[in-house]
């Protein structure tokens, strides 16, 4: 195993390792790796069994693992916005991919036309294109330099998390930067949760089954949950400022693309051209970043762009409704309980099938 010390430096729009390493015998695991400050923290914290480690910690109201709580902390420390800094969140498994991919085109598309053979969606995985601040930019203890970006002055910088609004760093939430959600109906998000987190998972680590999954998602007990917080979370600060967070939902993205690629250009600042629209610009774009085309590229059939997570496990069926061939009666009745609950009084309703 390597392990690696190094900086992060954002090169040509892509955040890139700069790195020097290491061998070691054996594989520490995750919360092994963890200074030892964050080791005395964690001894103080509610702590359920992981999904994909050993445990799982309840850290600022939510539930994470051992090594996102000191990336998080570094995060929150040392990140300063920018006004025109974009953040794209999301829970996981509810579209961060798509809506990685979708962001990047939208934003870039004067830089990178989409009929480009050049274009770094066909060569480079969107996470590494949009890098999360606590999986990449701020793990194992880095701190990266986001000062040299070899961006055109008006071109925003991206960048992707899972963490809850509240937890952010205190620069985003109270500068000018934008803020783009999206969630997915809270039955495939666990559906397909289950089936990631277990193609993840070390081999030394035993499967948890669907059973013992999902009573401790229906219990909130899922990294970065409970997942109605996380929601809400972001749900009720687009209602207060929605020219801060634009909230999207996957099915509805599934439903009318184009119309949410519009939506998602305005909020940006970048809105496409009566000129764009008659040439099929959105279009486009919309099929640069499906699913089908994603899948299938090779960049993404290879290589780790998360963590060590390989690339060809981003991508399963992207379907909406595919939980009917996995959840019993008795789970769907427990799961509606628990969001017409967590969710009721809020506005925030989802479709279930498509």
């Amino acid at each position: 195993m390597h392990e690696c010390v190094g900086a992060l430096v954002y090169i040509r729009g892509v955040f890139a390792s700069s790195t020097t390493s290491t061998t070691t015998s054996m594989a520490p695991t995750e919360e092994e790796k963890i200074g030892d400050e964050c080791k005395q923290m964690l001894l103080s914290l509610p702590k359920e069994r992981g999904w994909r480690t050993l445990h799982l910690y309840q850290f600022q109201g939510f539930w994470c693992q051992a090594a996102e709580i000191q990336s998080i902390i570094t995060f929150q420390k040392h990140f300063q916005a920018t006004d025109t800094d974009i953040v794209l969140a999301t829970i996981p498994k509810s579209g961060t991919t798509w809506l990685k991919a979708l962001a990047f085109a939208t934003v870039n598309r004067h830089r990178f036309t989409t009929n480009s053979k050049s274009h770094p969606l066909l060569t480079s995985n969107p996470h590494d294109l949009v890098p999360f601040f606590e999986y990449k930019l701020y793990a194992n203890n880095q701190i990266p330099d986001l000062t040299t970006t070899n961006l055109p002055d008006d071109q925003p910088r991206l960048f992707g998390t899972h963490i809850p609004f509240a937890s952010l760093a205190n620069s985003i939430r109270k500068s000018n930067s934008k803020i783009v959600y999206i969630c997915r109906n809270p039955f495939d998000t666990f559906v397909s949760s289950w089936h990631f987190l277990n193609k993840v998972k070390p081999e030394s680590k035993a499967q948890l089954s669907m059973e013992e999954a999902f009573d401790m998602y229906c219990k909130g007990i899922v990294g970065f949950g409970p997942f109605w917080d996380h929601m809400l979370g972001y749900w009720n600060e687009s209602l207060l400022r929605p020219q801060k967070v634009l909230f999207l939902k996957y099915e509805d993205l599934k439903e009318d693309g184009v119309f949410q690629l519009k939506k998602l250009a305005k909020f940006l600042g970048c809105p496409f051209t009566l000129v764009e629209e008659k040439n099929g610009v959105i279009e486009s774009i919309s099929k640069l970043c499906c699913f089908e085309n994603m899948k299938k590229l090779e960049v993404n059939k290879t290589g780790t762009s998360i963590k060590n997570f390989e690339n060809k496990n981003l991508f399963r069926k992207a379907e909406v409704g595919d939980w009917v061939n996995y959840l019993s009666p008795k789970m769907v009745e427990r799961l509606s309980r628990v969001i017409e609950d967590k969710l009721s009084g809020s506005g925030l309703r989802f479709k279930v099938f498509p």
